[in-house]
């Protein structure tokens, strides 16, 4: 099929108009490309990790290293994507007339958008990973990612209460490739109860 701009666009996913920079807080949602399970796998104990999911933790807890306007809070691995909670927070700690020393690190005096944060979180995490593999420059996760403007206490509440469950839903996930099986093949042998 020839390229036509109007089916072929990449279309946005974001609120338009919407200054992502902006202080308040932000859930996120990752996938691993072709939602492949690399991350970890789900037990009866809950999620256990493998090498490739200690590193993407470590990445993401990382952050606030490179971002000193970033608070994170609630966070899961599942074993092809991930669930966070990202704030993005006023930080005036450099004192008038004073700048900050120089570290090497992300220039943390602008102010960065949540899509620069996450692009930054999937290079750190897909090297870390790459390196292990023994590969470079291969693509770890999804393009673009999902996210949720927090609209307040109880809305934060609610995804706070949803990442912790989710080990517990993944039975039930549309990530699970299982689950994803079987709605493509209409297999209703091994629904569950």
């Amino acid at each position: 099929m020839k390229y036509d701009p109007h089916i072929h666009h990449r279309r946005s996913i974001r609120l338009k108009g919407y200054d992502y920079s902006l202080p308040g807080g932000y859930f996120v949602t990752i996938c691993v490309r072709h939602r492949e399970c690399l991350l970890g796998e789900i037990t009866t104990d809950g999620i256990r990790l493998s090498e490739y999911g200690l590193l993407v933790d470590e990445a993401w807890r990382d952050l606030p290293n490179h971002y000193r306007h970033v608070q994170l809070d609630q966070f899961v691995v599942m074993p092809n994507h991930v669930h966070g909670i990202i704030f993005l927070i006023n930080d005036n700690t450099v004192g008038t007339g004073s700048e900050p020393v120089p570290t090497g690190a992300i220039d943390t005096t602008k102010r960065h958008p949540l899509s620069e944060i996450v692009r930054s979180f999937k290079t750190f995490s897909a090297r870390r990973i790459n390196s292990v593999r023994g590969v470079r420059g291969v693509p770890l996760w999804q393009r673009n990612y999902f996210e949720h403007i927090i609209r307040d206490e109880r809305d934060l509440n609610r995804i706070r209460q949803y990442i912790i469950d989710n080990p517990t839903r993944w039975l039930y996930d549309r990530n699970n490739p299982f689950i994803r099986k079987m709605h493509r093949t209409g297999d209703k042998s091994s629904q569950f109860p």
